[in-house]
């Protein structure tokens, strides 16, 4: 039941993960063969660490990374111009999208707050994200299972406002901001505003239920392009 989930804390992708998944795309085939070599240099039990950490964001310890960079340092410093003395793998980490850990809730119970008010509080730099924007995380359950309550969403900002019926958006409209499934509407100034969940029910009321939109009213339309899932180990 969603009232017996304790809320769970959004896991920021510290420096140090983004700066050993740079370095594991750049030596992975040169300087170790594959996951098992790797975990056996780094102290890992099993392969599968390197992949949780590489695949699923899952933070690495700062003493790995550490043993990381020693074991291969010949090679991270061939990794870097001649020409340029600076960190490149710094560099990169500053690279990316920013992370804005605010409360974007799926239910749409909060209030709206502008995000150039916020710091950010990390930045994603991965392949498949370059044309997005901004990231944020996901509060609530309205979305499930397409989005879950507390992983973090790609966002590309959609500036014409042209919606593609039956993707998932990011909106901020009223006084409120949320993720929806928008359909046609009846009008074709309006869309209808669909939750994922269906299956939660107040008496006999869809506890989300879908509800019209006018576009004109939408302050920020971003769509959903990448979705990272909290880890739940």
């Amino acid at each position: 039941m969603d009232n017996e989930l304790k809320p769970s804390k959004i896991k920021t992708i510290r420096p140090e993960t983004l700066e050993f998944i740079i370095l594991y795309s750049q030596l992975k085939g040169k300087a170790f063969t594959g996951n098992a070599q790797l975990a056996e240099v780094l102290g890992f039990n099993s392969p599968s660490s390197i992949t949780e950490i590489v695949k699923s964001r899952q933070n690495i310890d700062p003493e790995k990374l550490r043993i990381f960079k020693e074991r291969y340092k010949d090679y991270i410093e061939g990794n870097r111009p001649a020409q340029n003395q600076e960190n490149t793998v710094t560099r990169k980490i500053e690279e990316g999208i920013p992370m804005y850990e605010i409360i974007a809730t799926a239910s749409g119970v909060e209030v709206y707050n502008d995000i150039n008010d916020s710091q950010p509080v990390g930045r994603m730099n991965f392949p498949g994200i370059e044309d997005c924007d901004f990231a944020l995380p996901v509060w609530g359950h309205s979305m499930y299972p397409y989005l879950e309550n507390g992983c973090w969403v790609a966002l590309k900002v959609i500036h014409d406002k042209k919606i593609l019926p039956g993707e998932v958006y990011y909106i901020e409209w009223g006084d409120y901001r949320m993720y929806k499934r928008l359909l046609a509407g009846d009008n074709a100034d309006e869309v209808i505003a669909h939750s994922d969940n269906t299956t939660e029910m107040v008496g006999n009321r869809l506890k989300y239920a879908p509800f019209p939109i006018n576009i004109t009213d939408i302050k920020k339309l971003c769509l959903v392009k990448d979705i990272h899932k909290k880890h739940n180990h």
